[in-house]
């Protein structure tokens, strides 16, 4: 039988779920009660605590807290022990004993935890652009890409479009082939946000024999035919030469080490636009 109900107010600088999840976490072990919980988010000032105050002495409700600000964390505890209104600080106990753990002091800048997610959710997003727009599946994805890698097959492109959407770009890549034109979309792009792939023809023939025997194929094939591998090369720098875009030999090269020259382009060219 529910006996009583009992407010519980959410007090926080950001958007206030850490305490909220708490809060009610919590309250799911007092079935017998009605525990309402009234949220306070983006709390900045000793104005709107004083309002929260007045409200919490006035309706006997408890103040559950997430603020980081030193100034308004003081000011918060300082006001509910003068009115006698009981507060629990969700996140200074562990704070603490991080900074005695750390031997550093916290940042003190609300709004951390939010940002995180929004990193994160930006890099979901890259991720899912680069499965979507892999092998050039799709060209009217070229114009909104942050890079777009091309090159011949199996020089890396899928990997690398994985690689640098973990860093948050969104990559599209296109296979260059002699018997299929590029889509026109690629030429629509400023040159420095196109990358060029090339690679050793006696590596790629090695990459590609192994392949095709990986596959149960016969190393014989003309994927494999270091004739016809120099002929897709060949065709590949004319289209990059004809692109003007910045070219990466990837012989011999780990992705990461590729994905980082291709990761210092684009920085180059993001302040060569910022002094525009």
């Amino acid at each position: 039988m529910v006996q009583q109900a009992q407010l519980i107010y959410v007090v926080s600088d950001s958007i206030g779920e850490t305490a909220e999840l708490v809060v009610r976490a919590a309250a799911s072990q007092f079935d017998r009660f009605a525990i309402d919980v009234y949220k306070y988010p983006y709390i900045e000032d000793k104005e709107s605590i004083d309002e929260i105050i007045a409200s919490a002495k006035e309706s006997k409700a408890m103040i559950v807290f997430t603020l980081v600000v030193p100034e308004l964390k003081a000011y918060i505890l300082e006001q509910a022990a003068l009115h006698a209104i009981p507060i629990v600080d969700v996140m200074g106990p562990l704070m603490n004993s991080l900074q005695v753990m750390l031997n550093e002091p916290p940042i003190g800048k609300p709004g951390l935890v939010r940002r995180l997610d929004e990193e994160y959710f930006r890099k979901v997003d890259a991720i899912e652009f680069a499965v979507k727009y892999d092998d050039g599946r799709d060209p009217r994805g070229l114009l909104r890409a942050d890079v777009v890698l091309i090159g011949v097959s199996r020089t890396s492109k899928t990997p690398l479009s994985m690689y640098l959407a973990n860093k948050r770009l969104k990559v599209a890549n296109v296979p260059l082939v002699p018997e299929v034109e590029p889509p026109e979309e690629l030429f629509q792009l400023p040159p420095e946000r196109c990358v060029g792939l090339t690679i050793n023809p006696e590596q790629l023939n090695s990459i590609r024999t192994e392949r095709l025997k990986a596959l149960g194929l016969t190393a014989q094939a003309n994927y494999a035919n270091l004739e016809r591998i120099n002929e897709e090369l060949a065709y590949s720098q004319r289209i990059m030469k004809r692109i003007g875009c910045p070219v990466i030999d990837v012989s011999n090269k780990a992705v990461e080490e590729t994905a980082n020259i291709i990761l210092e382009i684009i920085r180059k060219n993001k302040l060569r636009g910022e002094k525009k």
